[in-house]
């Protein structure tokens, strides 16, 4: 498919602010192929989801790329109920009304049959950049364990693990939504790059940087417009004149993976009381006596580090055409 020096990516995301910026990014990269954009709950519910997504499709003029819808429920077949609008407007964008998408989602099939075919059909090219929950990612593995050792690479932004999170001082919001997916997936899969609130919450937008995006530009004067309760939401919670760039940040672990200082070590998830959704990560400080919980896991490279001014330079230049 296309050109081999390409990667083959698939964008699991719940469009969102911070998504469409990564998305855009996506679709302005030239190492990348975006194959399809996979839905699910998070910042929006669900099908709201796959409508944003097929919103930006149609404001990137890639009208090509299928948007699947993927799971309401958790990998543990639990409704979603919880949705972050009080961050990114009950819209997902901000509060802007956009129209609404002038295309329609693929019926055929799932986002996680989508997944698991794509990556039986490319085996050793696709690489997965999952921006919400791992729910779709679990499903697909559920439906075929093997593609675990079969995909290029899974990105996934999600966790805390040696700072606080960001929905409670345990868990960051992505792993949260469902912890079990997350614990599922890291037990199965290999080839796992995993970018977290360790060096996410350091790649900003300053208001400068928003006031720069209305250039003129249809991008850039969608990208203003959606990011202002986004900017409202940094301001009042965390004392920031910015934003925090998470979705494109991990976008940039895809494409530039030398920008992040990476640790190796079995993660494990927490799915229960004051704790659920925390991840732990044996980073190997030490030789342990006896098995444990990490023990025979597959091991997961997580981000500790990261150039945060080369990674926000690389966004700035990719978000807009």
């Amino acid at each position: 498919m296309g050109d081999a020096t390409k990667k083959l990516l698939i964008i699991d995301t719940d469009p969102g602010v911070d998504d469409a910026m990564a998305i855009f990014a996506a679709f302005n990269s030239p190492e990348v192929d975006v194959i399809g954009l996979t839905t699910l709950f998070g910042n929006v519910k669900t099908s709201l989801a796959t409508e944003n997504a097929l919103r930006l499709r149609e404001l990137a003029g890639r009208e090509d790329v299928p948007v699947i819808e993927g799971s309401s429920s958790t990998f543990a077949g639990v409704p979603n109920k919880r949705v972050a609008d009080f961050v990114h407007g009950q819209d997902g964008f901000g509060n802007t009304h956009q129209p609404r998408p002038k295309g329609s989602k693929e019926e055929a099939m799932s986002a996680a049959e989508f997944i698991q075919q794509k990556v039986n059909q490319f085996p050793g090219r696709i690489t997965i950049l999952a921006l919400a929950s791992l729910t779709n990612v679990a499903l697909a593995l559920s439906l075929d364990e093997t593609i675990g050792s079969k995909w290029a690479e899974l990105v996934y932004l999600g966790g805390a693990f040696f700072r606080n999170g960001n929905v409670n001082p345990a868990a960051e919001a992505n792993t949260l939504g469902d912890p079990e997916a997350a614990d599922y997936v890291f037990a199965l899969g290999n080839h796992i790059k995993v970018v977290g609130l360790d060096v996410t919450v350091g790649c900003q937008l300053t208001a400068a940087d928003l006031d720069a995006l209305d250039d003129g530009s249809p991008h850039g004067r969608f990208l203003h417009a959606i990011s202002q309760t986004y900017h409202a939401f940094y301001a009042k919670h965390y004392g920031i004149n910015g934003m925090c760039l998470h979705d494109p940040t991990a976008f940039v672990a895809v494409i530039a993976p030398e920008f992040f200082k990476w640790t190796e070590g079995s993660v494990r998830v927490s799915t229960e009381g004051i704790t659920r959704g925390m991840t732990i990560m044996d980073a190997g400080f030490c030789n342990w006596v006896g098995p444990n919980a990490w023990s025979g896991r597959p091991r997961v490279q997580v981000a500790l580090g990261v150039d945060e001014t080369k990674v926000v330079q690389l966004i700035k230049g990719r978000i807009c055409k």
